[in-house]
């Protein structure tokens, strides 16, 4: 907790714009020590009804970044009933477990997916093993594709969403940039969807789906 309170301390002295949260004992202190600082809900806080939202405005936070296990109508459903801003994830790396509460990692490589340290176990080849003997081919089995919304950006921003969320955890900085401005680009409404998709996945692929919130 000291070393959490300090390394906050230093952050608030740089004046950043806000502090992103799961643990909620952590909130409580912050409330007490640094009252003016912008807090906003980590997607490991698994956000996923407007009841959770509701509690969340009365703890102090300012944004939820809801769970990826959200889908459109609920997220209309949050944004219309409770006066907080919403943040979504638009693209990358999806989560085989519910955003972040998985101990794969953690058992198999010493690294918390809960700490912000997930290695991707999920990510490796595995043979399926039944009474001792390996069952058909080693393969991807848990091995999610990437989250693709360009095409829904207008969607994203009818529904009141006050900011979309890329995620680029452990990718090159190329990756981040080709991204970012894509989705930028989808905003401001001039984008080459078709061309900017086949660069995408020239950039990196796994192969996309519209995931749960499409």
């Amino acid at each position: 907790i000291n070393e959490a309170l300090s390394f906050i301390n230093f952050l608030y002295k740089e004046k950043v714009d806000a502090i992103l949260v799961q643990d909620i004992g952590l909130v409580h202190i912050l409330r007490n020590i640094f009252p003016d600082l912008v807090l906003h809900a980590s997607t490991q806080m698994n956000i996923h009804s407007v009841d959770e939202a509701r509690k969340l405005k009365v703890l102090g936070f300012k944004r939820i970044v809801l769970g990826r296990e959200c889908d459109i109508e609920l997220v209309k459903k949050i944004k219309k009933e409770v006066d907080i801003e919403l943040e979504v994830f638009a693209h990358g790396a999806l989560c085989m477990s519910n955003s972040g509460q998985c101990y794969m990692s953690s058992f198999i490589g010493k690294r918390s997916g809960n700490r912000g340290r997930c290695g991707g176990a999920c990510r490796l080849a595995y043979e399926l093993i039944k009474n001792d003997e390996t069952v058909g081919k080693k393969a991807y089995y848990l091995s999610l594709k990437d989250l693709y919304t360009l095409d829904k950006v207008q969607e994203l921003i009818n529904a009141g969403i006050d900011s979309l969320k890329i995620e680029g955890r452990l990718k090159r900085k190329e990756y981040v940039s080709l991204v970012t401005k894509t989705y930028k680009e989808a905003i401001n409404g001039v984008v080459d969807e078709n061309k900017r998709k086949y660069q995408l996945q020239e950039m990196f692929n796994r192969g996309f789906t519209s995931g749960h919130i499409f």
